[in-house]
């Protein structure tokens, strides 16, 4: 079968598994799916599946701009009250990413796969932040789903048994017309200017600083068509699921238990993190714990917007997921250095 032929089948299959499993609420569903249509075809080929360079170097501009777009609107003083807690927040995080991807190492991966494969915040980045950085995609796309999946999962059971603020409900606001036309301007232009100013992994990078530019000029909300971040979801899953195979998989679950482990560990400590937080700024246990959340941010402001909770959240979340992405692009760099 054709490289073609196989398109005609796994790009279908991948809409309609995303949008089953998007309408079942699963985490990621768009990714999962792609990664499940591509990974089977690529599986019973025998074959990787190859991606246009090009259309996915557009789709890691996509996904700068949708990890920009929460900053847009947020004034920087509000920003600054949180900044300390938001750097020891993502501290720890680095931290205890960095040790237990040291760990991984020793047992088949590289290190830089073994970080980032660990690093909490970004799920839906980290695969395109890998494929810059020369790690594993594969391996960093299925563990972070792992941790993403857990995460989302046991987050509304757990904030559930927390007292919420029950402050004023916020509703995200809807893409306007010219955001269709704004968006790949936004990754045109950032792109290139990125690597103009050495940005590190300017392909998401150089759009996700111009969009928190843009957006602090503009006087209007901006907000991301929901069908231009599907296929950029869709391009992050074919990736990783289209260079599946057999060894992959085993090697995958052989690491699986230790994975699990970190997995558990990192929940707890950023728990922990979470009540240190709430007596440290004064804010609820609920605010505490849905700022220091490893990951699942569609569900942490979700939650947030529900229970009426206050800026500590997304100002919290926000600067630990900068920090997260800024060490994940100097990574290469960190790891020679050490």
């Amino acid at each position: 079968m054709r490289t073609w032929q196989k398109w005609i089948i796994v790009a279908p299959a991948s809409v309609a598994l995303g949008f089953l499993f998007s309408r079942l609420g699963v985490p990621a569903a768009w990714i999962l799916g792609a990664i499940i249509a591509s990974g089977a075809m690529a599986l019973a080929s025998g074959r990787d599946l190859p991606v246009n360079q090009h259309f996915f170097a557009a789709a890691r501009g996509i996904i700068g701009v949708l990890a920009a777009i929460p900053l847009v609107g947020i004034p920087p003083r509000e920003l600054a009250a949180f900044l300390v807690p938001g750097l020891v927040v993502a501290l720890v995080t680095v931290g205890l990413a960095f040790a237990g991807g040291m760990f991984l190492s020793h047992h088949g991966v590289s290190r830089e796969t073994g970080v980032l494969s660990l690093l909490a915040g970004g799920a839906s980045i980290m695969p395109a932040v890998a494929a810059e950085v020369g790690a594993d995609t594969r391996y960093v796309a299925l563990s972070q789903y792992l941790r993403l999946l857990t995460v989302s999962v046991t987050l509304p059971l757990v904030a559930s048994l927390l007292a919420a603020p029950a402050g004023p409900a916020t509703t995200a606001p809807q893409p306007a017309w010219w955001s269709w036309l704004f968006v790949p301007a936004l990754v045109a232009t950032g792109q290139p200017l990125g690597r103009i100013v050495r940005l590190p992994n300017a392909s998401v990078f150089g759009p996700l600083v111009l969009t928190a530019l843009a957006g602090s000029l503009i006087d209007a909300p901006l907000a991301m068509p929901p069908a231009l971040a599907v296929v950029a979801f869709l391009a992050i899953g074919w990736i990783c699921g289209g260079g599946l195979n057999v060894p992959a998989l085993r090697h995958f679950g052989r690491l699986l238990p230790a994975t699990v482990a970190y997995i558990a560990g990192l929940m707890a400590a950023c728990a922990a993190m979470g009540w240190i937080v709430s007596v440290w700024l004064g804010i609820s246990h609920f605010e505490g714990y849905l700022a220091t959340s490893p990951g699942a941010l569609e569900t942490v402001l979700a939650l947030s917007a529900e229970g009426g909770a206050g800026p500590a959240v997304i100002a919290i979340q926000l600067i630990r997921l900068i920090g997260v992405l800024l060490f994940a692009a100097y990574l290469p760099q960190v790891l020679r250095r050490l």
